[in-house]
């Protein structure tokens, strides 16, 4: 692999800050209504942890999807794979997806249609990032925390081969020239 550094563009008492934010404005949206939080795996965990514990109420229900378009590479390979998919049932209900990242779109938008498919109500949705550097997509993500242009990003759940999820803020990698 290409030698690298990273380059920190959001501390993680920025990334608190937003997502309390977002918490506050998807309950003020919701209300009362049942919501079915959906995470998906794997790099919306810490997000979607830190997220759903500022949602308050008995009506927010919490479920996991693993999809992913990029594997262990770099850059999306356009085709969604689920490999894990949710347990509850979605009829008639709203739902919420949780997503590290909008990058090209596609994931997001074909995960929205399978909730539909499945007789969802509503489905709305919540990305960390919203990134349009290599939009494929007409999607518009409900509700983001940041809104960037372009850069590939790891820490906070984002990874660049399933590796650096674990760091707290948002780091940009800059890869170093030969």
């Amino acid at each position: 692999m290409q030698n690298y550094h990273l380059k920190e563009i959001i501390s993680y008492e920025q990334i608190q800050t937003r997502v309390k934010e977002l918490a506050t404005c998807i309950q003020k949206d919701i209300g009362d209504e049942q919501l079915i939080t959906v995470c998906i795996l794997n790099g919306a965990y810490h997000f979607f942890s830190d997220l759903t514990s500022y949602l308050t109420g008995d009506n927010i229900l919490i479920d996991f999807m693993r999809a992913s378009s990029y594997g262990e590479n770099t850059v999306s390979s356009l085709k969604l794979d689920i490999r894990k998919d949710i347990e509850l049932d979605v009829k008639d209900k709203c739902v919420l997806l949780v997503d590290d990242i909008i990058d090209t779109g596609l994931t997001l938008e074909k995960i929205v249609e399978l909730m539909y498919s499945k007789g969802a109500k509503k489905v709305l949705s919540c990305t960390l990032i919203d990134k349009k550097e290599r939009r494929l997509s007409t999607y518009n993500v409900d509700y983001s925390g940041f809104k960037l242009e372009k850069g590939f990003l790891v820490g906070y759940g984002l990874d660049m081969g399933q590796k650096l999820r674990n760091l707290n803020g948002l780091y940009e990698v800059c890869f170093d020239e030969d």
